[in-house]
């Protein structure tokens, strides 16, 4: 089995596994100074875009392609790669088609999406001026972006006059006081599996990156069912007709009623996490998906708790871990997260009183 993967900077999330199923490795870059070249069997730096990767694709004859790709901009080119690949050549290519990408990148598009098809979401409007908010706090976003660029709260006209100085308009969506969620989303060949309900912090007029945040799986809130989100991640992504990864974001307010915020059809920021507390990495799920032997019937979903902290560069911690908890640091330098998993909230708790989280 010969699989093309697209991206270096995810690979080494996938590359041991892949080869331990046998998979001979092929990766394509742009970047020359990027991590984890040296872990492919074979590697090619080919210039940005798609023309490149499938013309290797094409050229070594591979079975299958696997994107890593996570940030926004590319996807609306990869699923163009993968309707010609899939199409013309019959080779499929783990990620979302374009109507799922044409969709998740935009963010009015999305907003349209769940509004057509019945989904909760927070009410918004298309504004120009600051005359047109009628209360505060509001959320002002643009069309495009991730990772909370692009994006504020706004608390008074003056905020809103400073934001428009630099956009010609905005998404003006209503702020929704409650708990942010996201749950990731495994789907390929018709079959849906979602993962587990993460617990990403209270919503914040701050506008706290999510990498700046302590998240907790499975999320634990008074009256709140982590089912209620898997269904509607789930409902979400079938719709969507997104394969592959998909990572939907929600808000509980705190009058428990759960809205749908964004989904991203790539790999997600929460993919530590999820796989501590279930025990199923949604990474080697891309690659069993290339290998056709995906089957989420099989999956034994584990009940850990799990939990990751934000801690910059941290050194050397091993000696605050409690016995039993089984964990891992990951990140680039500086900004550094450790997620940790163990059979009772306790523990997790132990751990962040001892690195003063809480």
């Amino acid at each position: 089995m010969r699989i093309l993967f697209i991206g270096s900077r995810l690979f080494n999330d996938v590359a041991d596994y892949a080869s331990s199923r046998g998979v001979t490795t092929i990766l394509s870059e742009s970047n020359p100074e990027a991590p984890n070249l040296e872990l492919a069997d074979s590697c090619f730096i080919v210039p940005r875009g798609m023309d490149a990767p499938l013309e290797i694709a094409l050229r070594e004859d591979v079975d299958a392609v696997v994107p890593l790709i996570g940030v926004d901009g590319p996807l609306r080119d990869v699923a163009r790669l993968k309707t010609e690949l899939e199409e013309s050549y019959g080779i499929p290519v783990v990620a979302s088609g374009e109507g799922a990408a044409e969709i998740s990148t935009d963010k009015l598009k999305t907003k349209e999406f769940f509004m057509k098809n019945g989904i909760k979401t927070p009410a918004y409007a298309i504004i120009e001026t600051s005359h047109e908010v009628k209360g505060f706090p509001t959320v002002l976003k643009q069309r495009e972006g991730q990772g909370g660029s692009n994006i504020k709260v706004a608390s008074s006209y003056t905020d809103v006059e400073e934001y428009l100085g630099s956009h010609e308009s905005a998404i003006m969506e209503e702020y929704i006081q409650g708990v942010e969620i996201s749950v990731e989303v495994l789907r390929w060949d018709g079959q849906t599996f979602p993962l587990v309900a993460v617990d990403k912090g209270p919503t914040s007029t701050e506008g706290i990156h999510p990498l700046g945040k302590v998240k907790r799986a499975p999320a634990v809130i008074e009256g709140f069912s982590g089912d209620e989100a898997l269904k509607m991640a789930s409902r979400i992504t079938e719709l969507l007709g997104a394969e592959g990864n998909t990572d939907v974001d929600m808000i509980l307010s705190e009058e428990g009623i759960l809205y749908a915020i964004e989904v991203n059809t790539r790999p997600s920021g929460t993919r530590y996490i999820s796989e501590a507390a279930t025990g199923i990495n949604p990474m080697h799920s891309l690659v069993d998906m290339a290998m056709g032997d995906w089957n989420p019937n099989k999956f034994k979903r584990e009940n850990y708790n799990a939990v990751e902290i934000p801690l910059g560069n941290p050194g050397n911690i091993e000696s605050l871990m409690p016995e039993g908890v089984k964990w891992l640091l990951h990140g680039p330098q500086n900004h550094m997260r450790l997620t940790a998993r163990a059979e009772n909230r306790e523990k997790l708790d132990l751990i962040m009183k001892r690195l003063r989280v809480i």
